[in-house]
């Protein structure tokens, strides 16, 4: 297994990674991105999250030359705050004195939303339908909630709710109705038996060539296992309240509705005022916080995408705190 870092280039660039300081890799997985921003200065120091014991544990391995530069913790991008409160106060210990005065520490913050390749060429984790296994999906693998319990378990209005919502799936219906039908007859335990169910819910005169058609109703699953868009918003606000004047926050989604919901969580904090617009003057008070760098987002070269095919999907979004 080979972890290839989407938009490396693009990444280092955008949150100025030449220049020293704290780096937060709110996604951190196998360390691919954290260990190309530690090596661009060495007065880098690096904060990683991951909610993947195992990627976290690889992770550690391939950042130990970096020693006290790099801080890892298991979690979860919600628990954010708590986690870089705990990392500054490692780091105030160890004689960082800048530190003391200003919550806003960091020069940059990175957020890459994609499954790692660790989760998706491990067949035993669940997560493609490429390969049968047990249908898991846990990005997390101490919480109890599988996709073997959504399947088996939910009523065929949540699982129709479930495609629709987060697969953005126009056959949720005759879907969900299929699962439960198959359900009668025993536990639908495996990938491989999810995928032949979907695919056979579907017209074929429906089915689009070159994708699978139980692709959207597994990351549907993904998503609802991981509960991955649930504080995607708060998360990324609370990041940019430890971001100096000056720093840089990347994003990289790789489906829509996590575009949507970076896109318009940068423009509502790039926005200010919230008055309504009959209003002559403002009355909340508000500023704004950020400035968004690029009006599009940043798509992978050509040449990445033929490199890396798993990168195709992949929008990285800027944004620039301009106070704090």
């Amino acid at each position: 297994m080979i972890h290839v870092p989407v938009l490396l280039k693009e990444v280092l660039r955008e949150l100025k990674a030449e220049e020293p300081g704290f780096y937060l890799d709110c996604t951190v997985g196998v360390g691919g991105h954290a260990e190309a921003i530690l090596k661009q200065n060495p007065g880098n120091r690096v904060i990683g999250i991951d909610r993947d014991e195992e990627a976290l544990q690889l992770a550690k391995e391939r950042l130990a030359p970096f020693g006290e530069r790099v801080q890892l913790y298991h979690g979860n991008y919600k628990d954010v705050e708590e986690i870089l409160e705990s990392a500054r106060a490692v780091f105030l210990r160890s004689g960082e004195e800048e530190m003391k005065s200003n919550r806003a520490y960091l020069k940059g913050a990175l957020f890459d939303l994609g499954v790692s390749s660790l989760q998706l060429d491990r067949a035993e984790r669940g997560f493609s339908f490429q390969k049968d296994a047990f249908l898991d999906m846990r990005m997390d693998q101490t919480q109890k909630l599988t996709a073997f319990d959504v399947v088996n378990k939910a009523s065929q209005e949540e699982l129709q709710e479930i495609f629709s919502k987060w697969g953005e799936e126009r056959w949720a219906r005759s879907i969900s109705r299929k699962i439960v039908e198959e359900r009668k007859a025993g536990e639908i335990r495996t990938t491989g038996q999810l995928a032949q169910i979907v695919q056979a819910a579907i017209p074929k005169r429906f089915q689009s060539k070159g994708i699978h058609p139980a692709t959207k109703v597994f990351q549907a699953l993904r998503i609802k296992v991981n509960q991955e868009l649930d504080f995607l918003k708060e998360s990324l606000e609370r990041v940019v309240s430890f971001l100096k004047t000056g720093g840089r926050l990347c994003v990289i989604s790789f489906h829509s509705l996590e575009d949507r919901i970076v896109k318009d969580t940068f423009l509502n904090l790039a926005k200010g005022c919230q008055c309504p617009p009959w209003f002559p003057t403002c009355v909340c008070g508000r500023k704004p916080v950020i400035r968004i760098v690029h009006k599009r987002p940043l798509t992978p070269s050509e040449e990445e995408q033929k490199e890396n095919p798993r990168s195709r999907s992949a929008k990285l979004r800027v944004a620039e705190k301009i106070s704090t």
